[in-house]
């Protein structure tokens, strides 16, 4: 047995229908299918007509496949979609996600309060206050203090403080400059030929004086009066005399601030 529908633009077997349809000879728009469906159910009521399972079963395949049908032509899919409108909907999306985001949260905290409940159901709090006539007392700070003891004391905040004296006898004073010992240098050099550094600075007894030494020397050979060498590192430093002729400039020397 077919079943035949009755439409205001098509009467005929279902099958027919869908074939139509199908080649778009008919618009799915133009059929409702509530009333198909309407009949459909009251032919099952009807308890002259008899259907078989598989009549009920192919009714419902077609019926099934018409209201797809129809659902795609009412709601159009993705390649239907302008390239903007396929955006539309994102903004709620990402409102929703994040109120999911923060309802976790809630819950999260909800299953710690809920563990914290627990765990304090097991302890049991003081039923019972302080005794009574139980006093509590401050302590008497003023206990066992004479009058001569804070005499003492007030005389102790008034008295004039002593002033603070900075010492400076383990500060080094400069007992004689770079430009004095470039001028003793540039005088006694000459007439000693070629001669080590630790040679010169022999009979020097302090730090800073050897440090000014050898500042006046490498001052002498920036000036081009002296020659220094080296045999290696941390060698032995030479100092030998090359301009015996020339006049040291004394005002250069002057104006040397090392």
């Amino acid at each position: 047995m077919t079943y035949v529908v009755t439409t205001p633009s098509f009467s005929g077997p279902i099958e027919t229908l869908l074939q139509l349809i199908s080649s778009h000879d008919v618009d799915i728009l133009d059929i409702p299918l509530a009333p198909v469906v309407d009949a459909f159910v009251a032919t099952l009521r009807d308890q002259s007509v008899e259907l078989d399972v598989d009549q009920l079963s192919e009714f419902l395949l077609i019926a099934a496949i018409l209201l797809e049908l129809k659902s795609q032509k009412l709601l159009p899919g993705r390649d239907a979609l302008e390239p903007d409108e396929e955006f539309v909907g994102w903004e709620e999306r990402d409102v929703l996600l994040a109120r999911l985001l923060e309802l976790r949260t809630y819950a999260s905290l909800a299953d710690s309060f809920v563990s914290l409940f627990e765990r304090a159901a097991k302890s049991f709090p003081r039923l019972r206050g302080i005794d009574d006539g139980f006093v509590v007392r401050p302590p008497d700070l003023l206990a066992g203090v004479t009058t001569a003891q804070l005499a003492a004391a007030y005389l102790r905040g008034i008295e004039e403080k002593p002033v603070a004296v900075v010492r400076l006898n383990h500060v080094t004073v400069d007992a004689v400059t770079v430009a004095e010992t470039v001028v003793v240098l540039a005088q006694r050099l000459p007439a000693m030929g070629r001669i080590s550094f630790r040679d010169l600075t022999a009979g020097l007894e302090t730090r800073i004086e050897i440090i000014v030494h050898f500042l006046a020397v490498l001052e002498l050979c920036k000036l081009g009066h002296i020659e220094l060498g080296q045999g290696g590192t941390f060698g032995t430093v030479e100092i030998e005399w090359i301009d015996v002729n020339s006049r040291l400039d004394l005002e250069r020397i002057d104006s040397y601030e090392g």
